[in-house]
């Protein structure tokens, strides 16, 4: 497959998200922005967000929604770029809500139950018009906190808890038919998947697991955001190995498609018309690719 450079002095760019007009809107995470880059690789800010904007997805009413991880602390080995820890100004994650169209915003979530969010990271919207979106959790060298997932409304109504406690949840995304979400945990390399027997409320769990394991990835490999195929497929940022990881939810299987040196390779978006566009996010050098993949993405649910 081939990868064609999009452009690059991105600042740890991560949730692409394929707009109709062509443009591909993203975060950078260590620049604290959400961008624009145009089909010749322009790229433009949006809004300056602060903290470490992360996931993003349109919403219902057009949109932005932004998951704020609080920010990092950064370091670079042999050009590459990577998070390593919490910073010394960091406040808590958050949920913001963005227009596009002159870059104001708000944020609508910092807590859950009176627990402040820590590192929220992905995000994905049901046919409801609410959304799923991970908390990673925060890191120190002396602890690590429990992540979850959680369901929310976009007028800032009702913030749930869907299921806790997890590892590093990061990746999360819906079936086809809206029916199960996956989440994909960093640290563990492994891909769970929930039956929804309800929007935002997940069906009851074996007493000894934490969900349905879909796959658990062998080596030191991590695993960052994700999409799914309209195929029901699961294309996983894969880190460390450096690139994307093709996951067949009914028999485990996995593909991959190597996005040569970055092995911080961390999210991928569909668009086009055939869906069959995809973008990826080189991280730790600063890049977007763009491929044609051998099989389309699933069409979200809203888009820009």
């Amino acid at each position: 497959m081939k990868l064609t450079k999009v452009c690059e002095g991105l600042d740890f760019p991560e949730g692409p998200i394929a707009m109709a007009d062509g443009t591909v809107i993203l975060v950078e995470i260590r620049g604290q922005t959400l961008s624009r880059v145009d089909p010749e690789g322009k790229i433009d800010v949006i809004a300056k967000l602060g903290g470490g904007p992360n996931g993003a997805a349109v919403g219902p009413d057009g949109m932005i929604y932004v998951c704020n991880n609080g920010g990092f602390v950064w370091t670079e080995t042999d050009g590459i770029r990577r998070p390593i820890g919490t910073p010394e100004g960091y406040k808590g994650g958050s949920i913001q809500r963005v227009d596009p169209s002159n870059g104001s915003f708000e944020t609508i979530y910092e807590s859950c139950e009176g627990q402040p969010l820590r590192g929220p990271n992905d995000i994905v919207f049901d046919a409801n018009g609410g959304f799923y979106f991970t908390d990673l959790g925060k890191s120190t060298s002396t602890y690590v906190h429990h992540g979850a997932f959680y369901y929310a409304k976009t007028d800032g109504s009702h913030i749930a808890r869907v299921h806790s406690p997890m590892i590093t949840p990061n990746g999360i995304g819906l079936s086809p038919d809206n029916s199960t979400v996956y989440v994909a945990e960093t640290r563990t390399s492994r891909i769970w998947s929930f039956d929804l027997v309800a929007p935002g409320e997940i069906g009851p769990l074996s007493f000894d697991m934490p969900g349905r394991l879909v796959a658990t990835l062998p080596d030191y490999q991590l695993l960052d955001s994700l999409a799914v195929q309209a195929d029901g497929k699961i294309c996983v940022a894969t880190l460390m190995r450096g690139g994307i990881s093709i996951v067949c939810p009914e028999s485990g299987e996995v593909e991959f498609v190597e996005v040569e040196g970055d092995p911080y390779t961390t999210n991928i978006c569909f668009g086009g018309e055939d869906m069959s566009d995809a973008w990826i996010t080189a991280s730790g050098t600063g890049c977007l690719y763009h491929a044609r993949w051998k099989s389309p993405g699933l069409r979200l649910n809203y888009n820009g």
